[in-house]
């Protein structure tokens, strides 16, 4: 029963996911192992992995400011990267809602949340440094792109998940909620800056 539950609360989350932008997303795994996701958590053992400031509060307020002054940054950073700048803010959005000081439990840092071998690999030495960040993080998104010959899914699923993971199931998806549900998530952000644009 405790397998099947935790089936049906990840099924239940990604219905929800997919109506909705807006929603935080946690994570739990308990004793045996089963993998729990839900907006709303209750009780202990869940942690946070995505989030979204709700409109009308003070936290979108400041992803609002946060995210008009760091726009021409992240579209001169990726430029010069030669990747798409609403992916880029796509990625932004979705990984820290533009904090520059955001931390994740697995030890991730800064606006686009890189780990400390990623850092190290694109040269930034400090991961709360928004430019440094934002420079490492589009870097890593264009080898990721060339790697995985401009598919944005695998290149989502691999910035995630890791490239090792996307190779091991032979170029697909890994077939994990978490993955799936960020790469839904990303590409529903990239759809709504490439809307902004075209309206702008």
């Amino acid at each position: 029963m405790p397998l099947l539950r935790s089936l049906f609360l990840s099924l239940s989350f990604l219905l929800i996911a997919m109506g909705t932008a807006q929603a935080d997303l946690y994570k739990r795994i308990d004793d045996q192992g089963h993998v729990f996701f839900t907006d709303k958590p209750e009780g202990p053992g869940y942690k946070l992995i995505m989030r979204t400031p709700r409109k009308g509060t003070l936290a979108y307020k400041k992803f609002q400011q946060n995210r008009r002054a760091l726009t021409p940054l992240i579209q001169r950073q990726a430029r010069e990267s030669k990747v798409d700048p609403a992916l880029v803010m796509a990625v932004i959005h979705a990984e820290s809602a533009y904090d520059q000081y955001a931390r994740s439990h697995a030890g991730a840092v800064g606006l686009m949340q890189l780990m400390p071998a990623t850092a190290e690999r694109f040269g930034v030495s400090n991961r709360t440094n928004v430019t440094e960040n934002i420079r490492g993080g589009t870097q890593y998104l264009r080898y990721l792109l060339e790697l995985f010959e401009f598919n944005i899914r695998l290149t989502l699923a691999a910035y995630n998940a890791g490239e090792s993971a996307v190779s091991k199931y032979g170029n697909t998806i890994p077939p994990y909620p978490e993955t799936q549900l960020y790469i839904k998530k990303v590409i529903g952000y990239y759809r709504d800056y490439l809307g902004q644009r075209k309206s702008s």
